[in-house]
């Protein structure tokens, strides 16, 4: 087959649609098949950049603002050249947050009508909003933390943007300490704090907010981090990643030495099938 693997990007996970972007290519050259590796930003990389890509793997911090800025203008022209592809049999998209994961580049690969690998557009959008996801978890009786949201920041960056939505006291008081904040259509932990107590919540907020309007405000949960992936509608065993920070952060994620992740984890069988169940569980339902 012939393949375009789309990676890079503008996002602020463009480091790590990179480094994943060029494994995915390789990995499809040493099955047979022809593989074109596309920055969506940038256009066709050679083989000597894929090269320097996956020697250098994810670079420690995400991009600078104004350069995603830039790179923004180059991945609106990739988008609407879409059509320029059509001579491939399959698009493999490897891209990471922005509009390469929120269902946005699925719903131009649709109207272009161009087969790619991955979900759709309406499930990409939803699991990419986990302030969605989980209503939608909740309505399906699926167990997820208790959480509040404020819709958009104030000029200060602390305030609910809209009436009705929680004060500082009133999250405070539903959640308790620690609390996780974040941007609910983020990705790798980017924007993402564990805020002990006021001070930290106050400066969460502002992280939060220099990424996205909402702000996600969820109860942290105290346990062992497992994680299962799935490949169609099968799932695939249980995972434990043991993160040297206290949380899996950007840098324990992609630097290596700072997560050991353990496949299979050390789990009784039952919680494993468990687990599995109820990974198939959410991904049918997004």
């Amino acid at each position: 087959m012939k393949v375009a693997v789309l990676m890079g990007g503008a996002s602020d996970e463009r480091h790590v649609s990179l480094a994943s972007g060029v494994q995915v290519a390789r990995a499809l050259r040493e099955v047979g098949h022809e593989v074109t590796a596309v920055d969506t930003s940038r256009g066709v990389l050679s083989g000597e950049e894929e090269g320097e890509i996956l020697d250098r793997g994810v670079d420690p911090a995400p991009p600078e603002e104004g350069e995603l800025e830039a790179l923004g203008a180059g991945e609106s022209s990739f988008l609407a050249r879409l059509p320029d592809l059509r001579d491939h049999d399959l698009i493999f998209p490897a891209l990471h947050g922005g509009r390469g994961e929120d269902g946005t580049l699925q719903a131009v690969l649709d109207l272009a009508h161009l087969p790619y690998a991955g979900s759709g557009r309406l499930g990409c959008t939803l699991a990419m909003d986990k302030e969605v996801s989980k209503r939608l978890f909740r309505d399906a009786g699926i167990s997820t933390p208790d959480w509040r949201v404020w819709s958009e920041t104030g000029s200060d960056g602390l305030s609910g943007g809209s009436p009705g939505e929680p004060s500082l006291e009133e999250v405070e008081e539903a959640l308790g300490y620690p609390v996780i904040v974040k941007p609910p259509s983020g990705g790798s932990t980017l924007g993402l704090t564990l805020a002990h107590d006021r001070k930290e919540l106050i400066r969460a907020v502002r992280t939060a907010g220099a990424h996205e309007d909402r702000i996600l405000f969820e109860a942290y949960v105290e346990g062992r981090e497992l994680t299962v992936g799935l490949l169609g509608r099968e799932p695939l065993p249980v995972g434990e990643i043991i993160p040297a920070h206290e949380l899996f952060d950007y840098e324990c994620k992609y630097q290596p030495g700072l997560a050991e992740e353990i496949f299979p984890a050390s789990i009784p069988p039952p919680l494993a099938e468990r687990l599995q169940e109820l990974a198939l569980q959410v991904h049918d339902l997004l």
